[in-house]
């Protein structure tokens, strides 16, 4: 997870630098036709091609309509925001994923989940509060709107891998990603320059990399014991801010991804006994 971390991490700054240059919806086009040559030699060499045709197309057009929307926001957010303002308000997800599984999975989740997620939605509100201005971030919200889809595509993962290999999930997620995200954003594509090329590389080896790398944590260990890592990105983030652009988060930025952390920390945590109390 925290080898993902760092991937991730790197991959959010080739996007943050090309959403300087390029339309949002044209960057996250980048991010999936930068990432086909790669995943395609991966489905080859898992010998899935065999079976690729044989899934659940509309949780797969979904789940590719979500990741379009997503990262166009998440793009467009990076554009107005620092990495560690982006983090912050992204780590708002895995609370939203435990409260849209009450929706769509028909879990049951307790008071104390609920007064968790209010907690993590307050340090939200922490952080998107402005310097200065009085009123909320368009940028802030844009990433907040992509937190909400990467909740609900990470339910229909849910609900797609009780059926679909992980491999095939991978597949049309970047082909539906590349094919979907280029058309949208071909009446305002902008010439690629050349020397972007080298993000480009950067951007799809990173994308590649974080994802064999989380797939292997949350096979390879309990979720509740790997999950609380992801937050290590703020760390990263932080880093990246001051090396590339010389800035550092403000007081609220810091408060309020303490409480979304600490929200999430618990959340996982409180799924764990949760799960060790049912099944002991």
């Amino acid at each position: 997870m925290l080898i993902a971390v760092v991937m991730f991490s790197l991959m959010d700054t080739a996007l943050k630098l090309l959403s300087a240059h390029y339309p949002a919806l044209q960057v996250a086009a980048m991010r999936g036709l930068s990432s086909l040559p790669l995943v395609f030699a991966y489905v080859g060499w898992r010998g899935a091609f065999g079976t690729a045709l044989q899934v659940r197309w509309p949780m797969h057009l979904l789940r590719a309509a979500l990741s379009i929307t997503m990262l166009a926001l998440f793009a467009f957010g990076l554009r107005k925001l620092s990495l560690a303002e982006a983090y912050s308000i992204f780590f708002i997800a895995p609370a939203l994923i435990t409260a849209l599984s009450v929706v769509f999975l028909k879990e049951s989740v307790d008071l104390a989940r609920w007064i968790a997620i209010a907690v993590g939605m307050g340090g939200v509100l922490v952080v998107l509060r402005p310097s200065g201005t009085g009123m909320l971030t368009l940028g802030g919200l844009a990433v907040l709107g992509a937190a909400t889809c990467y909740a609900v595509s990470a339910i229909t993962s849910r609900i797609v891998g009780r059926t679909d290999r992980a491999e095939h999930m991978v597949l049309w997620l970047m082909v539906f990603l590349a094919i979907g995200a280029s058309a949208l954003a071909a009446p305002n594509w902008v010439a690629v320059r050349a020397q972007d090329v080298w993000l480009l590389c950067g951007l799809a080896l990173t994308g590649f990399l974080g994802q064999l790398a989380i797939t292997e944590a949350f096979n390879s260990g309990e979720a509740s014991r790997v999950a609380p890592f992801e937050y290590s990105g703020l760390a990263w983030g932080v880093a990246l801010d001051w090396m590339l652009w010389r800035t550092l988060p403000d007081r609220y930025t810091l408060i309020g991804a303490a409480i979304i952390i600490g929200s999430g920390i618990y959340l996982v945590r409180h799924e764990r006994s949760h799960a060790q109390a049912e099944h002991p």
